[in-house]
């Protein structure tokens, strides 16, 4: 080695524990590839069975929010395979490819290996492997006991087509050891749902998985699961796309006195929330932990806060020892008064019941014509809560009104504003509101007060957000037609733009947004992981 790296602070000068740290945190595949033939050292540290035993040959890429790849360059994977998968075949343990690299990854033998991830695939094209690939088939059906599935769609939100539900049956059928499964909940930005419901009430009773993570289309489906016969499961996490009243009767009466975690997620508007989400709860009898993520909507009712949560799930659970939640309600008031709580009011509700710290805020919104948000003819008003518990544990935040304090919500990812409202008080504080990790901002239900709050880099630090959902006129407004400097950092970086309608560039549009690479028309849900 060249003498002259003794005078200087570098990486071989550090200790192999600490170069682990480092390796670690990087993507596997492209340090094998770029430091394999340093030398004789980071040989040895590259091919030490503690590290390559996780091998992810996946690169993932961040076009947008939305838009995302996975492939390697086919340099680095043409050495991977050629020089370095023979030398370490047979000490992997954990596997994720993706759909070009599949066919070259299990030319080779893996007899360690019990984890395996496949990412990025069409669904006709996993199909297709699972069905036909002899070497993928032999070790689903005699060694793999985790799997993960992620399934490539060019939708943002989408149901799977009956493909997904076949392989789904194929899988649990074909994998005989099986005793974790990931389907579809790989990456939280994809919003692919899988019909259950209609899954053969003939199939067998799958007794060996213990963990089963999805997403599923409706509540139906959800309960479909619960039916009896996937009753070894001791967690499932379970997002569902629509909770909406359906005529099909399924059992929602058996008891689950294995399941000892779930988390239930959904980002549709609940109008049944006491018809389906508290028998549901009282059904798990030995939990130990729950997670929810709900929207419940109501009329001429209450709002759900923390003496309800403990007299309709709390106090059924007396095994429960972690409760994390987000909960909207949006009530809409038709017909009667109702004594809208105060934010001190609802805060005193989880007092005194083991709650731990919680957040809040509570909001009325009267009815104007041009409102969108109260989508109820008949409704007057509608008030708005938000409960939560802290710290913020989950990605998405949903309904941010100008009760917000900051500096409480360091891991969201997605953020929603929904407040018609103008603001009170237009002078923004000296403290900057960070999100330092929001990839995607959705203003559509927001007053151009919050834009002008939120894409002024003066009043926020947003240093990751790659999309924005807005109205083509608040963007008009905000940004001075595109000229405002103020506003022009944060839009200059955006890689996606969704909007309520097409519209013929402006001037100064292109040059205000030189990173964009697709726009697009926003739907209802368009938003929500």
């Amino acid at each position: 080695m060249n003498n002259s790296y003794d005078n200087y602070p570098s990486i071989f000068s550090l200790p192999n524990e600490i170069l682990f740290i480092i390796i670690n945190k990087l993507n596997i595949s492209d340090v094998i590839y770029s430091l394999v033939n340093v030398n004789e050292r980071f040989v040895h540290l590259l091919f030490d069975p503690f590290y390559i035993q996780n091998l992810n040959i996946t690169f993932m890429t961040m076009k947008s929010f939305y838009q995302r790849t996975f492939s390697l360059h086919e340099q680095v994977l043409s050495n991977i395979c050629e020089n370095i998968l023979p030398n370490i075949h047979d000490q992997v343990k954990q596997l994720t490819i993706e759909e070009h690299s599949i066919e070259r990854i299990l030319t080779h033998n893996y007899p360690q290996l019990y984890s395996l991830s496949l990412v990025n695939f069409k669904e006709e094209i996993l199909c297709q492997y699972i069905t036909d690939h002899s070497a993928l088939r032999e070790l689903l059906t005699q060694q793999i006991t985790h799997l993960n599935i992620n399934i490539q769609s060019d939708e943002i939100q989408t149901l799977l087509s009956k493909i997904s539900l076949y392989m789904f049956i194929l899988i649990l059928t074909l994998c005989q050891r099986l005793i974790k499964l990931n389907f579809c909940q790989v990456f939280s930005y994809r919003n692919l749902f899988i019909p259950i419901c209609s899954l053969p009430e003939t199939c067998f009773t799958y007794s060996s998985l213990i963990e089963l993570k999805i997403n599923v289309a409706t509540i139906n489906d959800c309960l479909c699961l619960l039916d009896g016969r996937f009753n070894s499961l001791s967690k499932l996490t379970i997002n569902v796309g629509e909770i909406k009243c359906e005529r099909k009767q399924i059992n929602n009466e058996t008891k689950f006195p294995k399941l000892k975690h779930f988390s239930l997620t959904s980002f549709d508007m609940i109008h049944d929330y006491d018809k389906y989400i508290i028998p549901l709860l009282h059904r798990m009898i030995n939990l130990e932990e729950l997670i929810l993520f709900l929207i419940a909507i109501r009329t001429d009712s209450t709002l759900v806060d923390g003496t309800e949560l403990y007299d309709e799930v709390l106090v059924h659970m007396s095994q429960l020892n972690k409760f994390v939640f987000s909960i909207n309600t949006n009530v809409f008031i038709e017909n009667n008064e109702m004594d809208v709580p105060s934010n001190e009011e609802i805060q005193n509700s989880f007092i005194g019941r083991g709650y731990g710290q919680v957040g809040s805020c509570v909001h009325f919104e009267p009815r104007k014509p041009k409102n969108r948000v109260i989508d109820f003819e008949e409704a007057k008003a509608i008030v708005k809560s938000h409960i939560y518990s802290l710290p913020y544990q989950f990605e998405s935040f949903l309904h941010l009104n100008n009760s917000f304090k900051g500096g409480m919500f360091p891991l969201v990812k997605t953020l929603t504003i929904s407040n018609l409202e103008p603001q009170k008080k237009k002078q923004h504080s000296s403290t900057l509101i960070s999100f330092p990790h929001l990839n995607l901002l959705n203003l559509v239900d927001a007053h151009d007060d919050y834009a002008q709050q939120f894409l002024v880099d003066a009043n926020t630090h947003l240093p990751c957000l790659l999309d924005l959902c807005i109205l083509y006129e608040s963007l008009e407004i905000v940004t001075y037609n595109f000229t405002n400097d103020a506003t022009r950092l944060y839009c200059s970086k955006l890689k996606g733009l969704h909007m309520d309608k097409p519209f013929v560039r402006p001037k100064h549009f292109d040059d205000y947004f030189p990173l964009l690479l697709y726009m697009s028309k926003f739907c209802q849900n368009f938003f929500f992981e």
